[in-house]
């Protein structure tokens, strides 16, 4: 069941990291990325306050049930963690936390001006 539930937890970051990054692309759905995208800035700051800047639930989540499975050592960042076991290195945190913070920058900066900042067709 814990196996299980450690899968259905990556599916659910590898979700929340794909439609932060990609959400925009479609039309359709970029008002719910923006504020998909505004929730996740949410929770790294304003939760962030109380649990340390670039806070993820779901990785506190995650975290739990990996811990239970016999991992140790996680680190702060999913996206580390994902990024290590991919390739077998060791990346360096900080490089991580810089790439991650940079393309969810670029990616709310697209949204901003597509949602707020383009014109819409006919006008």
């Amino acid at each position: 069941m814990l196996k299980a539930l450690d899968a259905f937890l990556t599916f659910v970051h590898l979700f929340i990291i794909g439609f932060n990054l990609f959400g925009w692309i479609w039309p359709k759905t970029r008002r719910l990325h923006f504020w998909f995208a505004m929730l996740t800035l949410g929770c790294w700051t304003v939760l962030g306050i109380w649990f340390g800047l670039g806070y993820c639930p779901v990785t506190d989540w995650q975290w739990s049930v990996k811990k239970q499975l016999g991992e140790q050592n996680l680190p702060a960042s999913f996206i580390k963690y994902l990024a290590d076991q991919a390739t077998g290195v060791n990346f360096s945190p900080t490089l991580i936390d810089v790439l991650t913070l940079g393309l969810f920058l670029i990616a709310i900066a697209i949204s901003v001006r597509l949602n707020f900042f383009s014109r819409k067709p006919g006008n």
